[in-house]
């Protein structure tokens, strides 16, 4: 199922929600460069751009697909804060793999634990080749606060072993995941299925205890 920038490529900060300064891993590989998909990898001429005015991902399947496909940080990551806004097709299913690993290079499938948005998933935490579900979001709550077809505001913060997700500013999950692997890439997804389009704008990243 089914990310430091600079505050002047975004012109947002995680100050103005509360949070530290991104500020982005190492200098000279910063996790979004603000110009293009340099430091990723996946599918990219078939499936994924980086769109200059809105200064977001987006990834796009006009025709479908048969297959789950990830755009993949090339780096990995331990312990960070993730956020972003993110409006995808409605009815369509995403999502934002972390600590995952690369599994098939021919389909850039990633296996370990996903972020999930879309349907009745949004706000869980599900293990994408990982073992299902890992904490399921309340269906209730989610149903009063995800907007269809328009933006969402999401976050994630992965630190050791506990990971916090939060949709539209409350908290879905929050708790320890044992299994969940201490580093690994960070990864976007498109869903199998379709036609479908998903953006990921004003990303905000910051790697904690760096």
């Amino acid at each position: 199922m089914r990310r430091c920038l600079c505050l002047s490529v975004l012109g947002l900060s995680w100050a103005m929600l509360g949070a530290p300064a991104a500020t982005g891993g190492d200098a000279d590989s910063p996790f979004l460069s603000g110009k293009d998909l340099s430091g990723w990898e996946g599918l990219v001429s078939d499936y994924w751009k980086w769109d200059a005015g809105q200064k977001a991902i987006v990834g796009s399947a006009p025709s479908g697909l048969k297959f789950n496909t990830f755009l993949c940080s090339k780096r990995k990551y331990g312990d960070f804060e993730l956020g972003f806004q993110v409006k995808m097709t409605k009815g369509a299913n995403s999502g934002v793999q972390i600590r995952s690993e690369i599994e098939n290079t021919k389909t850039y499938q990633c296996k370990g634990p996903q972020c999930d948005m879309g349907q009745q998933y949004w706000g869980s935490l599900y293990g994408e080749h990982f073992g299902g579900m890992m904490k399921a979001a309340d269906p209730k709550l989610v149903r009063e606060i995800v907007k269809e077809g328009d933006w969402n505001d999401y976050s994630i913060r992965a630190v050791g072993k506990h990971i916090t997700i939060k949709l539209n500013g409350k908290t879905t999950v929050d708790g320890e995941f044992p299994k969940a692997p201490d580093t690994g890439v960070i990864a976007f997804q498109l869903h199998s299925g379709g036609p479908m389009e998903v953006t990921f704008k004003n990303i905000r990243f910051k790697e904690v205890g760096k």
